[in-house]
């Protein structure tokens, strides 16, 4: 997903079943970004499927499957603790685009927060998030591939 989305309205037929996936991608990313929040680094995880790709600006390859997510995030939380800090992950605006084949596109900006323990909170990051959502065996959303960039950098 690395060219601009088609921004045309979804048909009125489509109308129902695209708001209901709407809403269930919606909620997925609230469970999932709690769980990121909250130093459910396995849990979190889970939400990806097992040869999942994570890219980040902050990395110079991509993170690859689920236990180099584990391990990345364990370190991160790890490294936010001694700093004193916390953080706060947000999505919002997403387009979600599904294929024909049931596999899901979302295009969405996702806001970092920072917070000092005690102290003052601000904006750490702000992003634009494009992944690749599939359904595993019992119908739930994973994300098979997420690609994270900052489109205000040169």
């Amino acid at each position: 997903m690395t060219t601009a989305p088609d921004l045309a309205p979804a048909a009125p037929e489509a109308a129902a079943w695209s708001a209901a996936l709407h809403a269930e991608v919606q909620q997925f990313y609230a469970h999932q970004m709690q769980l990121l929040d909250l130093a459910e680094a396995q849990g979190w995880a889970d939400t990806f499927t097992e040869d999942a790709t994570f890219a980040v600006p902050t990395l110079h390859e991509p993170v690859r499957g689920r236990a180099a997510l584990v391990a990345a995030t364990t370190r991160s939380h790890a490294e936010l603790a001694a700093a004193g800090q916390r953080h706060r992950h947000f999505l919002g605006m997403l387009d979600v685009r599904p294929r024909p084949d049931g596999v899901v596109d979302v295009r969405s900006y996702a806001i970092v927060y920072v917070s000092d323990i005690g102290g003052a909170s601000r904006v750490h990051r702000v992003c634009v998030c494009e992944d690749v959502l599939v359904r595993d065996a019992d119908g739930g959303l994973k994300v098979s591939a997420r690609t994270v960039t900052r489109d205000d950098l040169a």
